[in-house]
């Protein structure tokens, strides 16, 4: 049995809320197992988990399943058009109910039959005749938080979750603005990788792109890296550019109506992102697959099922390039994080927000720090990390 890592430990992972002076989280949150073990149960456990698109669910009866954690869900329509998700397991003697996704009248046990209605309350159960103080009517399904918000489905496991759209400000506005579209667009394609390092190094990767003239060549031809604009908010932080000026080598953009990069990251492990193209949305989803292991989707979303030709392209460059260089990066990083020579690293940060800096790494590691002291019952991080407050924007300051 492994045991939480005390409080000293934990106010040792970073130094400082200023990112000017900060340091990035030490080796041993993305190597030491116990580390995995706080956050399936301060963070997976406790936030907003994209599912699927909204079209997934659109009518009454549609439903789909998913897992977070080790828990399977059900998110569901309903009869009169609720959205609603339930713990994936039946009150009687715990056998998953549905799987996939499709359309249901009723939700019925495979194994002894038991029937539920759309919202969670157990319509039938066979034989139940010479049971004593049995009422269906007090038998329903174990209901799960779950939220449309910015075109996408969320569940959240903790029964008293602040809803996301009072967590993530304007978010879903900003969505809008720059993908009024989202909700007609289609899913098209999904690309998965197995990934041989921690999920905190995926995200702090997306998180900066410092990196981009160096190992994104084909990329910075893409978009313009002069207006490339990262901004900090309380629990997400927007990624902005303009597409680029001439020619590029990533892929063709001819007759192109998305003329913009336009790249959202919304706590923990949802990246939502715009390219220049025809109208489409992307969504990479990482998710920890066990100590030092990552599982990661990346959905696209296209005006129709069946892709053009430029899109073809553009999945291409994105699996064999854009892919294939970020997972090079992020395993030899995680090899290098097991080095007894590396303990932590300085925070790159450019007060003007530009793609070259990393303070959006700094505001991931700040929540994190959060997520983690919130295990035990300790004061916010904010104040238990002494002499350090939160700053503008959900970005860390030092009150020093």
């Amino acid at each position: 049995m492994t045991t939480s890592p005390t409080i000293a430990k934990r106010q040792t992972l970073a130094t400082g809320w200023d990112p000017a002076r900060a340091l990035s989280l030490s080796a041993d949150a993305y190597t030491d197992p116990r580390w995995f073990d706080v956050e399936t149960k301060t963070v997976f456990s406790q936030t907003w988990q994209w599912v699927c698109h909204v079209e997934k669910v659109r009518k009454p009866g549609d439903y789909t399943t998913t897992i977070i954690t080790d828990r399977s869900v059900i998110v569901i329509r309903d009869d009169s058009s609720t959205l609603r998700a339930f713990s994936n397991v039946c009150m009687h003697r715990a056998h998953e109910l549905l799987s996939g996704e499709g359309t249901t009248r009723r939700i019925t046990c495979p194994y002894h039959a038991w029937s539920y209605g759309l919202d969670g309350s157990l319509h039938t159960a066979p034989h139940p005749d010479h049971l004593v103080n049995f009422d269906l009517a007090t038998i329903c399904l174990d209901v799960v938080a779950v939220e449309q918000f910015g075109g996408f489905i969320y569940v959240n496991l903790d029964p008293s979750a602040v809803p996301l759209a009072n967590q993530a400000g304007d978010l879903a506005a900003e969505i809008t603005h720059w993908a009024p579209d989202l909700p007609e667009l289609t899913h098209a394609h999904r690309l998965t990788y197995e990934i041989e390092s921690d999920w905190k190094n995926v995200i702090d990767n997306f998180l900066e792109c410092y990196h981009c003239p160096v190992a994104h060549r084909d990329f910075c031809t893409l978009i313009d890296m002069d207006t490339y604009k990262v901004t900090t908010h309380g629990i997400w932080s927007s990624h902005m550019a303009e597409a680029g000026r001439s020619a590029n080598t990533a892929y063709s953009v001819d007759g192109a109506t998305v003329t913009d990069h336009a790249v959202w990251w919304l706590w923990p492990n949802t990246c939502l992102m715009r390219y220049p193209g025809r109208g489409n949305f992307i969504v990479m989803h990482v998710v920890p697959d066990g100590q030092g292991r990552t599982r990661e989707t990346c959905d696209f979303f296209f005006e129709t099922a069946e892709v053009t030709e430029a899109e073809v392209e553009a999945i291409a460059y994105v699996d064999d390039v854009l892919q294939a260089e970020d997972i090079a990066l992020v395993e030899s990083v995680q090899r290098g994080m097991a080095s007894p020579a590396f303990t932590r690293g300085r925070i790159v940060h450019d007060p003007a927000g530009s793609g070259k800096s990393e303070h959006a790494v700094h505001h991931f590691h700040g929540l994190l720090l959060e997520a983690y002291g919130a295990k035990e019952s300790y004061e916010p991080a904010t104040r238990r990390l002494a002499g350090h407050t939160r700053g503008v924007n959900g970005g860390m300051e030092s009150s020093k």
